[in-house]
């Protein structure tokens, strides 16, 4: 396969997460509907937890029964080991003291003649801290999604390297569904605070969460590395802990558990399925 019709797979994996980014658009949705969805996105992230975490323990699992079999030593047991847990360290500690950081930088607000220009100022000035709550942890899902791609980006590159053509065509579709479901999850903060974003705003986040699986796409066909692999894998799987836990203090605050129980079922449940047209495909 060329490497431009490996690139083009690589994007068109990448670009159908902005089929869920217009629902950030909606007008004032139902507070059952901002419930639902938000479980949704905690169900789908719970599932990429998961999947991240499987596949970047597959090559300490291997380097152990390597070791019990006497076919390799220890020293790739603990390389391997090492990554992982300094990965999930960093992508899950990291976000934690820049949120502090961005609320510490967070503008103070002025009251009285002249205050909304003041702010205004202010506002300008601090950047992501002038954001809201619910966009910076828009932003937060999109990095933590972004990172995952990149890996599954690294699985097609390598594939069509490989002249696994067949599979890279699978992989694609799969991966294609389930960037179609991840981007619910970005916009999933936003409907629940009712903060409606710009068309922009969206397509920034598209191209956060999404454009990694391009660049990933690129990088896996020149070279593969599980090494790296587990590196950007375990930082997803941090970052992506972190969003889970303020989206389910989210969810506890709206009430109504039901919804949150079903929402989160359904969103377990569409990444289960999208996952088994990949893994029909034999990946």
């Amino acid at each position: 396969m060329s490497e431009s019709h490996t690139l083009l797979l690589g994007a068109i994996a990448g670009v159908t997460i902005l089929f869920g980014l217009p629902l950030g658009r909606l007008r004032d949705p139902r507070p059952a509907l901002r419930q639902f969805l938000n479980a949704f996105a905690v169900g789908v992230l719970a599932f990429l937890l998961w999947d991240v975490l499987a596949h970047a323990w597959e090559p300490i699992d291997g380097a152990l029964a390597n070791l019990h079999g006497d076919t390799g030593g220890l020293g790739p047991v603990v390389g391997y080991g090492t990554l992982f847990f300094v990965g999930l360290v960093v992508g899950l500690m990291s976000l934690v003291y820049y949120e502090r950081w961005l609320d510490r930088s967070r503008p103070p607000r002025t009251f009285g003649p002249g205050a909304m220009a003041a702010d205004e100022l202010l506002t300008s000035r601090a950047g992501i801290a002038s954001w809201s709550a619910a966009r910076r942890l828009a932003l937060l899902i999109a990095i933590g999604i972004g990172l995952h791609n990149f890996g599954e980006g690294l699985a097609i590159g390598g594939s069509a390297a490989s002249g696994e053509i067949s599979l890279a065509t699978v992989l694609v579709i799969g991966f294609a569904l389930h960037n179609a479901t991840e981007g619910f999850g970005i916009v999933a903060p936003l409907a629940a605070e009712d903060d409606r974003p710009s068309w922009a705003f969206l397509l920034m986040m598209g191209v956060i969460g999404g454009g990694p699986t391009f660049l990933g796409t690129a990088v896996g066909r020149q070279f593969t590395s599980e090494a790296v692999s587990v590196i950007f894998l375990t930082l997803a799987a941090g970052s992506i802990l972190y969003v889970i836990v303020q989206l389910l203090g989210v969810a506890q605050r709206a009430g109504r558990s039901e919804l949150m129980y079903w929402g989160l079922l359904a969103g377990l449940a569409a990444g289960f399925i999208t996952d088994m047209v990949v893994t029909a495909g034999g990946a």
